[in-house]
């Protein structure tokens, strides 16, 4: 990395966490103490989203990822974006994943039910670019059945995630600090457009519960 690329990164990571201080209230600033001045430091070269949250964020990034390949499988074909009857069938097999994990299953569902809006966010933007300019389309089409199998390697990475972060989202005010934390900074690392941004708004409104 050179000198130049460091330099932003740190001013990046350096403004979002000014950014977290001021929507973390006494309670939060209290259950994040522990991150103190070296922990802060040591984050300063990662290519991760940051926080308690960051692993998180980092999966339901990749998942949104995945929403390009399937717009691209999809695009041109009779395949439709809004598959009611598909949703159901992966949000009921998300159910007895989290009830199998030790997750709460109606938060789970909840949170994949956000996932899948996130998708269709992305599917329908690409639909629209590519519709009205051509030359951007994709010039191949990924296999949708391969692209299940990552999303089902998603699902138990995501679900393994929502176990680890349980205690934290049952904090409203200290889970609201740290995703916005965690989505601010994966979102500027990861380099995403205003469609991918507005995808991960959907994809983490349910992260936090609410009192």
């Amino acid at each position: 990395m050179n000198l130049r690329n460091r330099m932003t990164r740190c001013a990046v990571i350096t403004g979002l966490l000014g950014v977290a201080t001021v929507l973390t209230a006494p309670q939060a600033m209290a259950a994040g103490a522990h991150m103190n001045a070296e922990s802060v430091s040591s984050t300063v070269e990662t290519t991760k989203p940051l926080g308690r949250l960051g692993p998180l964020t980092d999966v339901v990034i990749e998942r949104i990822r995945v929403s390009d390949d399937v717009a691209a499988s999809k695009f041109g074909t009779d395949s439709p974006i809004e598959d009611p009857v598909r949703e159901e069938q992966v949000l009921e097999q998300v159910r007895k994943q989290a009830d199998a994990a030790g997750v709460d299953p109606d938060a789970a569902v909840a949170f994949f039910r956000d996932q899948i809006i996130a998708s269709k966010v992305v599917q329908k933007g690409l639909f629209a670019r590519w519709t009205a300019h051509p030359e951007e389309a994709p010039t191949t089409r990924p296999d949708l059945g391969q692209i299940r199998e990552q999303l089902d390697r998603l699902t138990t990475d995501l679900l393994q995630e929502l176990k680890n972060t349980e205690q934290l989202r049952d904090k409203p005010i200290a889970c609201t600090a740290q995703l916005a934390l965690a989505t601010g900074s994966g979102a500027a690392l990861e380099r995403l457009d205003t469609l991918h941004r507005q995808a991960l708004r959907a994809a983490t409104h349910s992260v936090c519960r609410s009192q």
